[in-house]
């Protein structure tokens, strides 16, 4: 069963293969009976037809018996040959996962008739397009041997590209809903029941922006490490090529500066990779913000809005029921707390809270100011 649409790979990566004598020999082999496997199925289609059931009941075991191809090949075959019957152009050979596997930065491994070989591979870069339900190919071109993968660029998610931008959309939203005009004139509702609503929705967008937050630094940690790792590995190689071109070993030298440069143009994706996580990481600050800044407004006005109500209620009844500023501002305390992971002061320290945000402001003011002086 093929994949679906949805996961049917788009572009085609091409990995340039280049085995040593015996590796190239084992390759050739196992192509050559390759085309043997489909030589056989086309004579037995010639009667039988094309229907992949019937061509598996016929063809399995001869197949296993007049060529050397591994099982799992033997299974592609039939497969891709029903394909090439229906249509399809589809070059070379098929493997998938089991057959082939990425062992490093340079290297991969493919089962042949010989046995499993490693070969090192140069990346030729993607093309667009690709036919057929196997992951990969094999083909044979002019003496040169290529792997064709398929593959689905690694575009972000529709939830993923969503994530941050839905965030402060909701926070515009939440704070446009909690301003005192917006609430005033909510007539016939319960104003403080649309405070307490919005300030809900209010921890769940810090919840969620959180949440992004700690994938985007978690993806930054991983890419900063395997950048170290590969910064390490190109350091070791310079010593190790300055020995052997002491040692007149011009052919291990040149070993270790091709794959120098093979490392340095992973560093230059790492780095490219570096650069739209921090953009991520900076936009989920902005969104913590953003939901710090909503949650203090928001639990202010409820806090005037509860004070008025309490004013205004002319036969002395206040609502005691309700909670009071004390506990409001406690549970501002508790969001913070949510939201940054560093617990909260005391109801007493809001006053501390708006003269930091005070001061906050004064700086930016001052910063943009002064850079106004200077292109003046």
């Amino acid at each position: 069963m093929g994949p679906s649409p949805k996961n049917q790979p788009s572009a085609t990566l091409r990995y340039l293969l280049a085995p040593d004598a015996v590796a190239a020999e084992a390759l050739r082999e196992t192509i050559r009976d390759y085309g043997v496997l489909l030589e056989i199925l086309g004579e037995l289609a010639a009667t039988a037809g094309s229907n992949l059931v019937t061509l598996h009941a016929l063809a399995y075991d001869v197949l296993r018996q007049r060529t050397r191809l591994p099982a799992r090949l033997v299974t592609l075959g039939l497969r891709d040959f029903v394909a090439r019957r229906a249509g399809e152009d589809l070059p070379g050979m098929p493997l998938d996962e089991k057959l082939y596997a990425i062992k490093g930065p340079s290297e991969l491994s493919i089962s042949t008739i010989a046995g499993r070989v490693v070969v090192p591979f140069d990346t030729a870069g993607y093309v667009p397009g690709w036919s057929g339900t196997p992951p990969a190919r094999l083909v044979l071109s002019h003496d040169a041997f290529e792997l064709r993968v398929g593959v689905t660029p690694n575009l972000p998610t529709e939830e993923e590209t969503m994530i941050h931008e839905g965030i402060l959309s909701r926070m515009g939203r939440l704070i446009a809903g909690v301003a005192y005009a917006t609430v005033d004139k909510a007539e016939g509702a319960n104003r403080i029941a649309i405070v307490e609503q919005a300030i809900r929705e209010i921890d769940a967008a810090a919840e969620d922006a959180r949440a992004a937050l700690g994938k985007a630094r978690a993806e930054e940690h991983r890419i900063a490490s395997r950048r170290r790792e590969i910064s390490d590995d190109i350091a070791a190689l310079d010593t190790k090529i300055r020995i052997a071109v002491r040692e007149n070993r011009e052919d291990l030298a040149k070993v270790g500066v091709a794959r120098q440069i093979d490392l340095e143009a992973q560093i230059e994706a790492l780095d490219k990779a570096l650069a739209d996580v921090a953009e991520r990481v900076d936009e989920g600050q902005k969104a913590i913000q953003a939901v710090l800044a909503a949650r203090r407004d928001a639990e202010a006005r409820l806090v005037d809005l509860k004070r008025s109500e309490e004013v205004h209620d002319a036969d002395g009844t206040a609502t005691g029921h309700r909670s009071g500023p004390d506990l409001a501002a406690a549970r501002a305390s508790a969001a913070v707390t949510r939201v940054t992971g560093v617990p909260g002061g005391a109801p007493a320290a809001a006053a501390e809270l708006e003269e930091l945000d005070r001061l906050h402001r004064e700086q930016a003011i001052n910063e943009r100011l002064a850079r106004f002086k200077t292109n003046h």
